[in-house]
């Protein structure tokens, strides 16, 4: 029996209108393409991932969230993988580009589970790479959650994702 967190919900997928956009390598000249659809309570993000035009990764994310998760310590979600390596990503603001806080996940393949992540677990980066000298994140600060692919495999993928909560 999976445990379940102490947490309030941050996305229960409830309604086919969650909104979730994809960023995709599109936006430099590469060729992959993703979504995020919201089916009985369930979300899945999907697509097909491309290394073509120097393309190499997918992402979906959020709006910006209408709860702040000040006071959280980290976020609990049930998944279920395609034994792919994924990225969970937190912004603290809501431009297009720029930092963000991320970090892998490999949830296992037909099997869903639950991860508890803490915020102090996810590295401040930029375009991919490590930033220096940049403060943990601050759970009062989180604006958005978003995922990413970018596991130099191309083909199609799915993660199943049936909520999100902070704990």
């Amino acid at each position: 029996m999976e445990r379940q967190p102490a947490t309030h919900e941050v996305f229960e997928f409830e309604r086919a209108d969650d909104a979730w956009r994809n960023i995709d390598d599109v936006v430099m000249g590469g060729r992959s393409s993703s979504w995020m659809e919201v089916d009985r309570g369930k979300a899945r993000f999907r697509g097909r991932l491309s290394l073509e035009n120097n393309g190499g990764f997918a992402s979906v994310r959020s709006d910006l969230l209408t709860e702040s998760l000040a006071g959280a310590e980290g976020l609990a979600l049930r998944l279920r993988g395609d034994g792919r390596t994924y990225q969970l990503r937190l912004r603290t603001d809501g431009a297009f580009d720029g930092p963000s806080y991320q970090m892998e996940i490999e949830p296992p393949k037909g099997v869903w589970t639950v991860l508890e992540i803490p915020f102090a677990a996810f590295r401040p980066t930029l375009r991919g790479r490590e930033l220096t000298g940049v403060p943990p994140v601050a759970s009062a600060e989180i604006r958005t959650i978003g995922i990413l692919i970018a596991d130099k495999q191309e083909g199609a993928f799915e993660l199943e994702v049936d909520w999100i909560r902070a704990f």
